[in-house]
């Protein structure tokens, strides 16, 4: 087995950064209904110290960047991610880990090569993208383990990510057209729907990342 297929008892606590992108209750909730517990934090010192980080948020790509400079949590969440620590992205966490975001011509955190598009629809689907729609396991991944392909999360997003390499995705998503819905590359996973809203199997795609050994 690869070793990027490891699941092993990890500490409990996870670290979710707040950079004022909202979200952040119903991912502590979900933490804590798993029964790990779940520290929120806009300093990059937490960050540094952490063991497990969650990169949650909705919202503009500019605004996001902007406050994760002034606050000092880009520079910290590059040194977190080159230690090797596990780190998850969720929708707007999930795209500005990448290189740059078309929204706001943004500059990102560049953990991942790539960029994020806006998201290319025929007339009559609207955009932004928003409810339930199935996922497909393009690679085999930790994160999946135990989730049925095809199944069900939700989304509430109007871009999303598209890394250099195609080895870094592992979910794709029909909208329109496909779209990279989960990636993963090193220690970073991330998922543009949002597991913390997506019942049982999303709660389990949390789990499966707390257990994760990169």
């Amino acid at each position: 087995m690869q070793r990027e297929s490891a699941l092993t008892a990890m500490p409990d606590n996870i670290t979710i950064v707040d950079y004022h992108a909202g979200n952040l209750t119903s991912v502590r909730l979900a933490v804590e209904r798993l029964g790990r517990t779940a520290t929120v934090t806009s300093d990059p010192g937490e960050v540094s110290k952490a063991v497990r980080v969650i990169l949650p948020g909705v919202g503009a790509a500019g605004a996001a960047m902007t406050t994760l400079k002034r606050l000092g949590l880009a520079r910290a969440i590059a040194q977190y991610v080159r230690s090797g620590r596990p780190l998850l992205g969720i929708c707007l966490g999930a795209q500005i880990i990448l290189e740059s975001s078309e929204e706001d011509g943004a500059e990102c955190l560049g953990l991942v090569r790539g960029h994020v598009r806006l998201l290319q629809v025929p007339d009559g689907l609207k955009v932004p993208h928003m409810g339930w729609n199935e996922v497909e396991q393009v690679r085999r991944h930790p994160l999946w383990e135990g989730v049925p392909d095809g199944s069900q999360f939700y989304f509430v997003h109007s871009y999303a990510p598209a890394p250099l390499s195609p080895a870094a995705a592992i979910g794709c998503t029909l909208y329109g057209g496909p779209f990279v819905s989960a990636l993963a590359e090193g220690s970073v996973v991330a998922c543009q729907f949002h597991p913390e809203r997506s019942g049982r199997i999303g709660q389990k795609v949390l789990e499966n990342f707390f257990r994760w050994s990169p």
